[in-house]
């Protein structure tokens, strides 16, 4: 079992970067996929993007893609998600998660969750 703790949220202003921290507790498989999530106040947990440990394989939710940025540093076992020209749609909980499945973008294939950190964007 390994256990998953974001960092990094915070409150911010309209067109500010942020960058969020995943540690996990071990190192993990090499085809172990982190992914991220988030969730605004009365919506759908909504994927944002996802990175295999082993590789630079990402990929990113239409949406979301030349914003956000999936890096990994093996070393500290940590997954980061690098977010830019923020909005206030971007106000949500944010999440990152494990699956064995490559490719995963739906809530119901990862397995392992973090706490959540809140990222809130003013106007």
């Amino acid at each position: 079992q390994v256990q998953l703790v974001e960092s990094g949220g915070g409150l911010v202003q309209a067109g500010d970067s942020l960058r969020l921290s995943c540690a996990a507790s071990r190192r993990t498989s090499s085809n172990i996929v982190m992914g991220w999530f988030r969730q605004a106040p009365g919506k759908e947990r909504e994927f944002v993007g996802a990175s295999t440990w082993s590789s630079e394989n990402r990929y990113y939710a239409d949406s979301l893609k030349g914003r956000f940025t999936i890096s990994r540093d093996l070393a500290k076992n940590t997954v980061y998600l690098q977010m830019n020209n923020l909005g206030p749609e971007d106000t949500a909980v944010y999440y990152c998660a494990a699956s064995s499945r490559y490719g995963a973008r739906r809530y119901a294939e990862y397995g392992y969750w973090g706490q959540g950190t809140q990222v809130t964007v003013s106007s």
